[in-house]
């Protein structure tokens, strides 16, 4: 009996599990050393290769230019191994001989790739290079519209994995693409993340499965012009961006903000750069095909260059056109140009001041990108520091070119085809994922104290217990047998210990009340008898007053 497609597509995801499963358990014995060359040799062919898989990328899925593809390639394999070479990540990776503290990688086991087809060769090349880094195995689910040159690049990543010593099955791929054996690798027990780059369907696909998951997500970056930008410069970096590949890096630019003061410079710089501005009617022939019905993005217009987009859309442009803009003045999930598009679009609002631009940006990064990628182009700081502090991203780049700064090509951030959303967009990690986050870590921790410490905390203070200073302590040393309560001790006071005024009564020492182990005597006792009551053991504002009361009175004695 023959099985139909989908139960040979599941029982080969099975196998291929098996496989990697038996190869990681081995991977995971080898020293730093050897996964280091292991994963160099795996680096230095895939940048061998970066034109060839290019070249099949672009012809396959039609999406970009096969020339950035190339610097694609070149970045995932290169500039992401360059950066992942030094980090220690096998057996003791850190160790903290003051703090006692003990770090150890404990390698997560079997990870599950899915493959965008906007970026399928470099993202199988950048995911092969961190889960082997962090001492994983990965199987990788490519997508259907780019399974030739996917099934390409892992071939090519799995020769070179066997080639320097590493274990059969430690990085493979599913062949018979079903959506059957995406499942079954995304549910298996033997599955311990799924690493998720694709569509917003199938990145929640990912997380429904209860499986551990890390993913990229939507992008809507805006890109605000403030008027203290070079404003030459700024128009340069978006079209830069916005052209390279054809906008299918999420981190792109999705939409300009211009200050009304700086506009007519902006206009006359991008127009003077190739962009084309539409009139309405072009801009609603345009929209009408930029998503389909259901909301999501239009494969058709995915990685198209700007003359293809206004032919497919039924007007001409000049040849010399970069980016087709659209001034626009509304959000919403209905108008495509406040939205992610994965093409040279792009939506033009102008506004009147920055903090008008804030609340712009906000709409738009609230109406689509939560937790992406926003760019500001400006020469003042003072801004830079606010939109750090209240824009919902985790990639906020400033005067360079988003797609490649998000990307960490441009910028020093990690290097990472995988860009987290955070709980904003929804996702596990904020991060540009690396191999650290691809690593369980194990915490060693040497006792430093004991019970007695816990129930007498300034005990800890004393000079004995401190780690080691740069300078010697010249303050008085508290006694060991009786500690002195935590205001009274020179070291904050700056002075000798404080005497009681001669009205005052007399102050036995004990335990820090802030604790619930009693304060001085003539506080925590009841009409003389040495015994406090509850009502002034309590953490009460009107008892934390009280304290603080009497012990600058002592102090001021």
């Amino acid at each position: 009996m023959t099985l139909d497609k989908d139960l040979q597509s599941i029982q080969a995801a099975r196998e291929l599990l098996k496989q990697a499963k038996q190869a990681q358990a081995q991977f995971a014995q080898f020293s730093q050393e050897k996964v280091d060359s292991i994963v160099a040799h795996i680096a230095a062919e895939a940048a061998r290769h970066a034109e060839e898989l290019a070249k099949l990328a672009h012809e396959e899925t039609g999406f970009g230019r096969w020339q950035d593809k190339v610097l694609k390639n070149t970045f995932a394999s290169t500039k992401v191994h360059e950066h992942i070479k030094p980090i220690k990540t096998v057996g003791i990776i850190s160790d903290d001989p003051v703090n006692k503290v003990m770090e150890v990688g404990v390698p997560l086991g079997v990870i599950t790739a899915l493959v965008p087809s906007t970026n399928p060769t470099s993202t199988i090349f950048y995911k092969t290079l961190i889960a082997l880094k962090a001492g994983n195995a990965i199987i990788f689910s490519p997508h259907p519209n780019a399974k030739a040159c996917s099934q390409k690049a892992i071939e090519l990543v799995k020769r070179a994995a066997m080639e320097a010593g590493a274990p059969a099955g430690i990085v493979d791929g599913v062949t018979l693409l079903t959506m059957e054996a995406t499942k079954e690798l995304m549910h298996s027990k033997d599955v311990s993340l799924i690493l998720a780059t694709g569509g917003e369907g199938m990145v929640r696909a990912a997380y429904a499965s209860g499986t551990p998951t890390i993913s990229g997500g939507p992008g809507n970056g805006p890109a605000f012009i403030e008027r203290t930008a070079d404003i030459k410069q700024a128009v340069s970096d978006i079209i830069t961006s916005k052209t390279f590949d054809n906008g299918v890096i999420c981190a792109s630019e999705q939409s300009i903000i211009a200050e009304r003061c700086i506009y007519e410079q902006v206009h006359q710089e991008l127009l003077a750069q190739g962009a084309y501005f539409m009139n309405e009617q072009e801009s609603q022939q345009l929209a009408n095909i930029l998503l389909r019905p259901n909301g999501m993005i239009n494969p058709v217009i995915v990685g198209k260059c700007a003359q293809s987009l206004a032919e497919i859309a039924g007007f001409s442009v000049p040849a010399n056109t970069k980016v087709l803009i659209s001034r626009q003045d509304s959000v919403s999930h209905q108008n495509p140009y406040s939205r992610e598009k994965l093409c040279p679009v792009l939506g033009l609002y102008i506004e009147e001041d920055w903090r008008s631009a804030c609340d712009r940006v906000v709409e738009l990064l609230t109406n689509e990108g939560m937790g992406h990628t926003l760019v500001i182009h400006t020469q003042n700081q003072d801004i830079v520091r606010q939109f750090a502090l209240e824009k919902p991203v985790f990639r906020m780049l400033v005067n360079t070119p988003a797609a490649l700064g998000g990307i960490g090509a441009t910028t020093n951030l990690i290097p990472a085809l995988t860009l987290g959303c955070g709980a904003l967009g929804g996702g596990s990690s904020s991060d540009n994922v690396g191999p650290m986050n691809l690593l369980n870590v194990r915490k060693v921790g040497y006792g430093v104290c004991n019970i007695d410490d816990l129930r007498q905390p300034e005990a800890s203070i004393a000079p004995a217990a401190q780690p080691v200073q740069a300078a010697p302590v010249t303050a008085p040393a508290v006694a060991a047998s009786a500690p002195a309560s935590i205001f009274e001790d020179t070291r904050f006071t700056g002075g000798p210990a404080p005497v009681a005024a001669p009205a005052a009564p007399a102050v036995t020492t004990s335990a820090d009340d802030r604790f619930g182990c009693g304060v001085p005597a003539p506080a925590c006792n009841d009409a003389g008898t040495g015994v406090g009551s509850d009502a002034s053991r309590d953490i009460t504002e009107e008892n934390v007053e009280r304290i603080i009361k009497q012990v600058m009175g002592r102090m001021a004695s």
